[in-house]
């Protein structure tokens, strides 16, 4: 075998990594879209109320969501009462291969055309700098990393946002593995929301917060409000606590 730098052994672990995660991804999808209805209603439920305990800050903000595919979380219910809330919601939009998505606003009423992989995108509409990005995740790890449909498009976009957003990924408990392999241009998630609750990037890893209880004592100091680990100020509260 080459020795590791050599182009022809450097090729062969690339080719073998891009096998590994087509089948993992294939493997992953596979689990998903048998999931019954009911069951992919009862985790959307769950995962609607985590995110609206964790991140109520939302409710002001831009916030982005993909539309489903293959069973999928799907965000829209939420993203409805987020909206009766104040916020304005997007979609994303590929602009072309190899570049970093845009964001245009999308709520009922606004056309949408179709996208690579048959996924709806707003035709029109302003773009928007979006406060957090709810991202779906195939498959997800213990470090935070997301396992993707494979085009790159959300690392392109993490890895190039301008302005800070936090990437929520979205996703389901079945869909985690111990690790996705990344490689140097993957980027992990900020945050990660399944049905089981709410996880936090730290250094060392995926920490787990828990499930978020409204108006009860929670693993951080305000039990409710986990996006204030990322700055305050961030979602729209106050810069400095209000003085008594």
């Amino acid at each position: 075998m080459p020795a590791p730098g050599n182009g022809a052994y450097n090729e062969s672990m690339d080719s073998d990594l891009r096998d590994w995660r087509k089948a993992e991804r294939a493997r992953l999808i596979a689990a998903r879209e048998r999931l019954d209805a009911a069951t992919l209603e009862a985790l959307r439920r769950h995962i609607d109320r985590h995110l609206g305990r964790a991140f109520p800050g939302l409710a002001r903000q831009t916030v982005v969501f993909c539309w489903p595919m293959r069973g999928e979380y799907d965000a829209r219910p939420f993203l409805e009462t987020l909206r009766t809330r104040g916020a304005t919601t997007a979609l994303p939009v590929v602009i072309g291969p190899g570049q970093p998505l845009a964001f245009r606003e999308w709520h009922p009423g606004v056309p949408l055309a179709t996208g690579p992989m048959g996924i709806p995108y707003p035709e029109g509409s302003p773009l928007v700098e979006p406060a957090a990005v709810l991202v779906p995740l195939v498959g997800w790890d213990d470090a935070g990393y997301r396992l993707g449909y494979g085009g790159g498009y959300f690392d392109r976009t993490l890895a190039a946002r301008s302005t800070p957003f936090a990437a929520i990924g979205v996703g389901y408990e079945q869909a985690r593995v111990p690790t996705i392999r990344p490689e140097p241009w993957d980027v992990p998630m900020d945050w990660v929301v399944t049905e089981r609750g709410v996880y936090r990037r730290d250094p060392s890893g995926l920490v787990f917060l828990g499930e978020p209880a409204a108006g009860e004592p929670g693993p951080l100091a305000s039990p409710a409000c986990y996006a204030d680990e990322i700055a305050r100020g961030f979602f729209g509260e106050p810069e400095e606590p209000a003085q008594p």
